[in-house]
């Protein structure tokens, strides 16, 4: 089957109701807040919904925690562009009428740590095997490696990866739910604490509580909401190893081209036709790889790219508006929120509205580039 371009759409999109610090909710009471918003703005009822996904808690215990019955459910969980991908899961689903209006959540009690599932692997793993011997201790040491290579083989200056969090702070200064708004500069970044070199502690993403939740259901179907549909012209998935030292190229992923490849081909669409953009910021410099990878610039160009304020408030290609994972918010599973200010700019109702967007992208990365996601929206119906 043929995905047709536009097809399925959404029409529900909600964050949780606080963000950040949420000691008052478990983590599978914050997808629940999500999911219940998510329903209340489109008009819905959990008996209304026959299809659900969600990673880490499994749709098992969340549809029952819901009420829900689902003629069809999705439990991958591949880090945090596991949503990126239910979406492309939920929209192929809803074309081959396996359900009718799909519900895909996230919640995650990253700061709080209230009835969070672990995701460690254990020693029994080929990561807790061939690289946790070797000293490395989550991702702050682990996203080093390829870093580094990247910064050495492109005479990438460090204070090109520090402007990433600065420009990210500029979209976060405009958005009132974001975390951190007060104004950064590069020597701000540079001279924040030293976590693991190259990264400072403003060039890590935050750690936080909260969730979010999508309702996907068929375009002749959006008719019926009273929300304004966003509908999906474009998708794509891929993975390439659960050890970032098993990378087939460190200043490059995998998993990045193809997933990105395969969203702008399904989309039918050119670099040039994208008003906006989301990448997956858990680090500074994750915002290069996507903008090269995605082929919007050349290999060892991004940085500079970057630093001419291309993505900035005014710039030809405004990059993750909502302050992204650097100032935003960051539960420990970033997609949802990628794909919750993807949403908005394509409903008009972004706080960093860019004006007059008509197609954004949403591209996702899991684990240690682990994997990727990414989804074409539009406002425009097929």
């Amino acid at each position: 089957m043929t995905y047709k371009r536009g097809s399925v759409a959404v029409v529900g999109a909600s964050e949780t109701t606080e963000l950040g610090k949420v000691p008052s909710m478990s983590q599978l009471q914050l997808h629940a807040n999500a999911a219940l918003a998510a329903m209340r703005e489109c008009g819905l009822k959990p008996a209304d919904i026959d299809g659900i996904a969600t990673a880490v808690e499994t749709p098992v215990e969340l549809a029952m925690y819901l009420g829900i019955t689902p003629t069809w459910v999705d439990g991958t969980s591949v880090g945090g562009c596991s949503f990126m991908i239910h979406v492309r899961h939920a929209a192929a689903a809803i074309a081959a009428g396996l359900c009718n209006t799909a519900l895909v959540t996230h919640g995650e009690s990253g700061r709080s740590n209230i009835g969070r599932k672990s995701r460690s692997g254990g020693p029994g793993t080929l990561n807790g095997q061939f690289e946790e011997p070797y000293g490395p201790f989550g991702p702050p040491t682990m996203f080093t490696i390829p870093v580094l290579r990247y910064m050495k083989t492109y005479n990438l200056p460090i204070e090109q990866i520090a402007n990433i969090a600065v420009v990210q702070r500029e979209w976060a200064a405009k958005n009132p739910r974001a975390t951190f708004q007060d104004p950064i500069n590069v020597d701000d970044v540079l001279n924040s604490r030293m976590i693991a070199y190259p990264f400072r502690l403003l060039m890590c993403c935050l750690v936080t509580d909260g969730g979010g939740a999508l309702i996907l259901t068929a375009a002749d179907r959006a008719k019926d909401f009273p929300t304004k549909p966003v509908y999906i012209r474009g998708m794509g998935e891929s993975v390439e190893t659960p050890m970032i030292s098993q990378m087939q190229d460190f200043t490059s992923s995998r998993a990045f081209k193809v997933s990105g490849k395969k969203a702008f081909d399904t989309a039918g669409i050119s670099h040039g036709d994208v008003d906006h953009l989301m990448i997956y910021d858990a680090f500074a410099h994750l915002p290069i790889y996507g903008l090269e990878d995605l082929g919007f610039v050349k290999p060892g160009e991004a940085g500079a790219w970057y630093w001419a304020r291309n993505s900035a408030p005014g710039g030809k290609l405004p990059i993750n508006t909502n302050g992204g994972g650097l100032s935003y918010m960051h539960s420990g599973m970033y997609g949802m929120y990628a794909l919750q200010e993807s949403v908005r700019q394509m409903r008009g109702t972004a706080p960093a509205q860019v004006k007059g967007a008509k197609l954004s992208v949403c591209h996702g990365v899991g684990g240690m580039f682990a994997a990727s996601g990414t989804i074409v929206f539009t406002n425009q119906p097929s």
